[in-house]
């Protein structure tokens, strides 16, 4: 018998995949309901509901192109579904460029909860110490998000702070969908086998970015930590983390006085302040993803502030990115190889990047893209080279491809290109590509500087050294192991295993024949033996027993045969 828990999980699942059927089919999307399968898995439970069958689409929504209706879909379905479409936005190599486009349009903002309700919130994650706390809570909220709401608030110290709270009920419904998209995402992974990528997988990076997103502490930690790493920059800041105000549902950040980008006003900034801004936040950007490896995975205008004298500051480290060493290592290469015309070079960097299979280096086809590609950068020099357009002409080559490119790698081309867009629209007649050749020339500088040189040079000899000065152990060793007749080859043959088979099918069947010879000899014997005697009988129906069983093994041992062949 289900236990409460259970029967109340699976009325929720029911419910929820009552309201993702019907607004599908509201939106025109009953095929898809019907090739998933979705109208058999909610039907399931949905009778306990009461389930109504959802009404057609109206002409008027079939005529709506169809990014456009499932846009609207994700927004209805409420904060699971428009946070994947917009991280889904970031991922034009696993849906249509247009879908991803039209996904860029999501928005978060939905009807703020009523402030009882953050009270409870509040009461809940800091139990019994909510006025210990806070001084005051601003009721009117700042922002409300699909996810979270943010409040103004004065802790008992003093200080000006903002207040990101979670929704009220939002991880158990985050719970029960993805529950529904990893279903999803089994079922289609199961029965589509030319999508170029795993839904499963998907789903996977998507539950962990959501989960990551759903505990403020990584966020709190997140800004700490880009807050460490420009505190010896004037011109750039990550506001302060008030920890004793925060817990995995509330997240308290110091208030920001500036001008957010995204509402910035023809006269709100001088043109020198404009070029600053921009200037300052291409410099934090580039300096995050090329030298310091963990980067603001989405820098748009809604999340950096204006500050007096053109400082910015970056706000919302929810999404962040890591490139590794060898990562880094690979975009100095791409760089260095496209400068320099070597496809053998761009072939090979573009098959570690994608981790995808060597043999491909001998596609013609791929080998060709390779080669357009580096036509439009190979007269460039460092001086002239756009890092936003470079990587972005790579990624889009390598998903013509069906090639996969690691989430963070996709996470920093969005975050360069996010942020020369910015430039764009604040400062446009300011040379971002010029500004940001430091940042560039030192990638590659640390891939093939002198220094970088020498360093791999020194990690080289000390290998040697390190091999040379083990290498009189380990032969002691080995003839420690043959004296003590310890020492042992194991030789695999690779390939033989179709042989030994036939070997014993074949050895089965000579010993199958000598033994049904054998019988037949014995069986011929004893007829002739019966024949020479008074009163024959006896030893020609034992004869006769002996030849019967022999046809029946040699049919049985044909039909086998037979069997085994339709198998292979």
């Amino acid at each position: 018998m289900k236990s409460p828990l259970a029967i109340r999980r699976t009325l929720r699942n029911a419910s929820r995949s009552r309201d993702i059927v019907s607004a599908l089919i509201r939106y025109g999307f009953h095929d898809v309901v019907q090739e998933l399968g979705l109208d058999r898995v909610a039907r399931r439970g949905l009778n306990l509901l009461r389930f109504r069958k959802p009404k057609a689409p109206s002409q008027d929504v079939v005529r709506v192109p169809q990014a456009v209706r499932l846009r609207q879909v994700l927004e209805e379905l409420g904060p699971t579904f428009i946070k994947l479409g917009q991280v889904l936005s970031l991922r034009p190599d696993l849906i249509p460029p247009d879908w991803a486009d039209e996904f860029r349009k999501l928005q978060s903002d939905v009807p703020p909860v009523p402030f009882e309700k953050i009270m409870a919130e509040l009461e809940a994650e800091f139990p019994g110490k909510v006025t210990s706390t806070f001084q005051s809570i601003e009721e009117t909220p700042l922002a409300a998000a699909s996810i979270a709401q943010v409040h103004r608030a004065v802790l008992t110290d003093g200080s000006h702070v903002v207040i990101k709270v979670l929704r009220p009920g939002v991880r158990e419904l985050l719970e029960t969908d993805m529950r529904i998209l990893s279903f999803l995402a089994d079922f289609v992974e199961d029965h589509f086998s030319d999508l170029g990528y795993s839904p499963t997988a998907v789903v996977e990076q998507f539950e962990k970015e959501l989960r990551r997103e759903t505990n403020l502490v990584t966020e709190a930690r997140a800004t700490e930590r880009l807050r460490r790493t420009f505190a010896d920059n004037e011109n750039v800041f990550f506001p302060k983390v008030y920890w004793e105000a925060t817990t995995e549902g509330v997240l308290a950040l110091e208030e920001i006085k500036g001008i957010l980008l995204s509402k910035l006003k023809e006269g709100d900034l001088t043109d020198e302040e404009c070029r600053n801004v921009v200037a300052n936040g291409t410099d934090a950007v580039f300096r995050q993803c090329l030298e310091i490896g963990f980067f603001h995975a989405d820098p748009h205008p809604g999340n950096i502030f204006a500050l007096p004298g053109g400082k910015v500051c970056f706000i919302d480290c929810g999404m962040t990115g890591h490139i590794d060493p060898l990562t880094s290592q690979h975009l100095a290469d791409l760089v260095q190889a496209v400068i320099g015309g070597e496809l053998d070079r761009v072939v090979s960097t573009a098959i570690a990047l994608a981790g995808a299979d060597p043999s491909i280096a001998e596609d013609r086809a791929f080998r060709a893209d390779a080669w357009e590609f580096i036509s439009r950068f190979e007269a460039e020099s460092l001086d002239k080279l756009d890092m936003g357009d470079l990587l972005q002409e790579f990624f889009d080559k390598v998903r013509e491809h069906n090639l996969s490119v690691p989430g963070d790698l996709v996470f920093l081309i969005k975050a360069i290109t996010t942020i020369e867009g910015v430039g764009e629209r604040v400062a446009p007649e300011f040379d971002v590509v010029g500004h940001v050749r430091p940042h560039v020339e030192r990638l590659v500088k640390r891939r093939y500087g002198i220094r970088a040189l020498r360093r791999r040079l020194q990690n080289s000899v000390l290998g040697y050294a390190q091999l040379l000065e083990e290498l009189p152990g380990q032969v002691e060793s080995v003839f420690f192991d043959i004296r003590r007749k310890r020492f042992t080859v194991n030789l695999q043959h690779r390939g033989l295993d179709e042989l030994t088979n036939t070997v014993e099918h074949a050895s089965g069947n000579v010993a199958h024949a000598v033994f049904l010879a054998a019988v037949i000899m014995g069986s011929a014997i004893l007829i002739l033996a019966d024949s020479i005697r008074e009163q024959p009988g006896v030893l020609s129906l034992i004869a006769g027993i002996g030849f019967a069983t022999a046809v029946v093994l040699a049919l049985g041992r044909v039909i086998t045969s037979k069997i085994r062949r339709w198998r292979s």
